[in-house]
C-alpha cells in the first residue's frame, strides 16, 4: 500500500495538551495532522503552534472557510505558515455552511463555487509573488465602480517571499459540482463521512468530468478520507463502532436546516434515504440518542477501521481501492501513538 496517514487534531479541552501528543504520534509514523476551525478557535492559530512543536509532520487547514477572510489574508496566513514550518503547510479551504458563514460571521452566503475558484486563483498568483489582480466575483484592485471609496488601490504583490511559490490547496467538497471543480484544479480533495463502496456511485462522473479539465502541472487528485481507528480482537473493540454515531448523527441531522444539509443529502445518495430523514427529524427535535440509534451500522463499518488488524487491512485496502490516497483516522485507544504505529506497519 502507498496510503499516508493523516489526523485531525481532537480536543475537548484545551488545544495545546492535544497539540503536544502530535510530537509522539510523528515518530509513530503520523504523516500529516489536521486543524478544524468551525466556529471554534481559528485554525492557523493552532497550525502555528504545531509548528513549533514538530519536525516532519505536514500541516494543514481543515477547513479555512472562503467567505471570513479575504484572499489576500489568505494568502498572508498560508505564507506565515509554510514559513514557521519550513515548508510543510497544506491550506484546506471550503465552503462551510449558511449557519457558519451567516450566523457566526455575518457575511452572505453566496456563490460558493465561484468564490472558492477565484479564492484559489489569487492565492496561487500571490504565492508566485504577482501583483494581485483580479476581475470577477473578487475585484483586485477594487474600483470606485466596484464600491470601492477612495479609488486609491493599486496592484500590490505579496511584501515578504513565501517559503515555497506553491502551496498544496486541498478542498472539503460533498455536492457533485463542487467535487468536479475540485477535481479540475486542487490539489486535494477532502470528502467526510466517506463510504469507500459507494463513492464512485455518488462522485464517480463529477470526479471524471473534473480531471478531464485538470492541468496536468496538477498531477495526480489527493484525496483524503477515513474514520475512527481501533485495532483488536473480540466484542469489546468493535462496540467501539458506537463511539462514531454522536458525529455521523451529528451532521446528517444537525449540521444545516432541512433541505439545507450537504451530508443529509450524502446520505440520501449513499442509498439510506430513509434513514436520513429520521435522523434529521429525530435531532432537530433534540432527540439525539434516538437518532443515533438510527445511524447504519453498515455505514459505520465501512468508513471506519475498527476490528482486528487482517479486518483493518482489508479496510484500508477499499479506501485506497476508492482513491484515497490519505488515510484520516482518529485513533481511540489508550496508547493512539501505539496504534498509529501499529497501522503503519499495516500499510507497510
Amino acid at each position: 500500500m502507498t496510503l499516508r496517514i493523516a489526523s485531525m487534531l481532537m480536543y475537548d479541552g484545551n488545544p495545546r495538551t492535544a497539540a503536544d501528543q502530535v510530537s509522539a504520534w510523528e515518530k509513530a509514523g503520523l504523516d500529516s495532522v489536521w486543524v478544524a476551525e468551525a466556529y471554534g478557535f481559528d485554525s492557523p492559530t493552532l497550525m502555528g503552534y504545531l509548528a513549533a512543536k514538530t519536525e516532519t509532520v505536514k500541516i494543514g487547514a481543515a477547513i479555512l472557510n472562503i467567505f471570513s477572510r479575504t484572499p489576500g489574508a489568505l494568502l498572508q496566513t498560508a505564507a506565515g505558515l509554510d514559513n514557521v514550518s519550513g515548508g510543510r503547510a497544506i491550506l484546506g479551504l471550503g465552503a462551510s455552511g449558511p449557519q457558519v458563514i451567516e450566523g457566526f460571521h455575518g457575511v452572505p452566503y453566496e456563490k460558493p463555487l465561484a468564490r472558492t475558484r477565484e479564492v484559489v486563483e489569487i492565492v496561487r498568483q500571490g504565492l508566485r509573488r504577482e501583483p494581485l489582480q483580479h476581475e470577477g466575483l473578487i475585484n483586485l484592485p477594487l474600483t470606485k465602480e466596484q464600491g470601492a471609496v477612495t479609488g486609491l488601490g493599486k496592484p500590490l504583490k505579496l511584501l515578504t517571499k513565501p517559503e515555497r511559490s506553491s502551496i498544496p490547496i486541498w478542498i472539503a467538497a460533498l455536492g457533485p459540482k463542487n467535487v468536479e471543480h475540485t477535481a479540475e484544479y486542487a490539489d486535494g480533495w477532502i470528502p467526510h463521512l466517506f463510504h469507500p463502496e459507494k463513492a464512485a456511485g455518488v462522485w464517480g462522473d463529477a470526479l471524471a468530468a473534473g480531471r478531464a479539465k485538470r492541468p496536468e502541472e496538477l498531477g495526480t487528485l489527493q484525496v483524503m478520507a477515513g474514520g475512527m481507528l481501533a485495532i483488536g480482537e473480540g466484542e469489546e473493540t468493535r462496540a467501539l463502532l458506537d463511539l462514531a454515531r454522536p458525529v455521523f448523527a451529528l451532521y446528517v441531522g444537525g449540521m444545516g436546516a432541512k433541505g439545507k444539509n450537504f451530508y443529509n443529502d450524502v446520505a440520501k445518495a449513499y442509498g439510506y434515504e430513509r434513514e436520513a430523514e429520521e435522523i434529521q427529524e429525530l435531532y432537530l427535535s433534540g432527540k439525539k440518542k434516538e437518532a443515533e440509534a438510527l445511524v447504519p451500522t453498515e455505514w459505520l463499518e465501512a468508513a471506519n477501521l475498527v476490528g482486528p488488524a487482517s479486518y483493518v487491512k482489508e479496510r484500508l485496502a477499499a479506501f485506497e481501492e476508492a482513491g484515497v490516497t490519505d488515510i484520516n483516522v482518529t485513533p481511540v485507544s489508550a496508547d493512539p501513538a501505539a496504534t498509529i504505529a501499529e497501522l503503519r506497519d499495516l500499510i507497510g
